[in-house]
């Protein structure tokens, strides 16, 4: 096969990874009503560290030390942001969830101004006005439905995890194998849900584990597609297909989940979007490409140019 239609099928791929990504913030959603929170976070990456491992068990060959403790760093900053995100998502509707998630895209390069020293280009500055701008045209309403909730902050709050995740894996993914990397994430990340919930009470179940809930299909289902398709599928073909596609194409299609998520929570949970909403998702979406295709045009014109 060549390089065109590899390209092709890969950026097909990472489009589908954006629409599971999206459908998924309705699972968790309706999921809600029916397991909490720490418990779904918990269920998903078992699912997801079993099946990935048993797909790669000859990777555990590779396991050092170092790479053991890198997992488990990793693996809380991806527990914390998932949790922060789920717990997030029973307060405030699933397409506010996905659109303020995404806005860790803008986090990224201001979280990594002091790390590195290195100040974030103007273009930067200006998608987070104007992701501050959309923020507040989506989630500053008057009236009955009113104001900034609970939910908003933590999605928000979520979104800066998710960026240091990115950014630490981007510093150690280089010094291990990247696929037992995420096994070990995705297995610590399952780890810390259970131990949690052990202490916690989830805020939006009340009382113990409902064992009950197991023998609800609906239940299943959706833990089996936040584990296999949501965590473990989406991250593989995330992870593949990037070798194949060019950066700012690629950002350009995975930042299409908070669309999808929309778009989904809408046609299935009949979330209602008026046009002050749909302004907002708009100026989030435009400051989320301004953030992520523009440095990638900007590096590919460098390397044309031979500077």
């Amino acid at each position: 096969m060549n390089q065109k239609k590899l390209s092709f099928i890969s950026s097909l791929c990472l489009i589908l990874t954006a629409a599971i990504w999206g459908f998924a913030f309705v699972i968790v959603k309706d999921s809600l009503d029916y397991v909490g929170s720490v418990w779904m976070i918990a269920f998903r990456f078992t699912i997801a560290a079993i099946l990935l491992g048993l797909c790669f068990l000859k990777k555990f060959k590779l396991m050092t030390r170092k790479l053991f403790f890198q997992g488990a760093f990793l693996g809380l900053l991806l527990f914390l942001a998932y949790v922060v995100q789920t717990i997030g998502c029973f307060y405030t509707t699933a397409g506010k969830n996905a659109f303020l998630t995404a806005v860790y895209v803008v986090f990224i390069p201001i979280i990594m101004w002091p790390l590195t020293g290195k100040r974030p280009r103007w273009y930067v500055f200006l998608a987070a006005c104007m992701c501050l701008g959309g923020i507040g045209i989506l989630s500053l309403r008057t009236g009955d439905t009113g104001g900034v909730n609970i939910g908003d902050i933590l999605t928000l709050i979520c979104g800066v995890f998710y960026a240091l995740h990115i950014i630490f894996v981007a510093r150690t993914g280089q010094n291990g194998d990247p696929i037992l990397l995420t096994i070990l994430q995705f297995a610590f990340a399952a780890l810390f849900g259970w131990i949690l919930s052990v202490f916690i009470q989830n805020p939006e179940v009340n009382g113990p584990f409902p064992l009950e809930q197991l023998k609800n299909y609906r239940v299943i289902l959706s833990m089996l597609y936040l584990g296999v398709f949501s965590t473990c599928l989406a991250f593989l073909m995330q992870n593949v297909c990037l070798k194949f596609v060019a950066p700012p194409l690629a950002s350009l299609f995975l930042s299409l989940e908070a669309v999808f998520g929309v778009l989904f929570s809408s046609l299935i949970l009949h979330e209602a979007l008026s046009i002050r909403m749909i302004s907002g998702c708009l100026l989030i979406f435009a400051a989320i490409l301004l953030a992520e295709v523009l440095p990638g045009i900007e590096s590919s014109r460098k390397r044309k140019s031979g500077t």
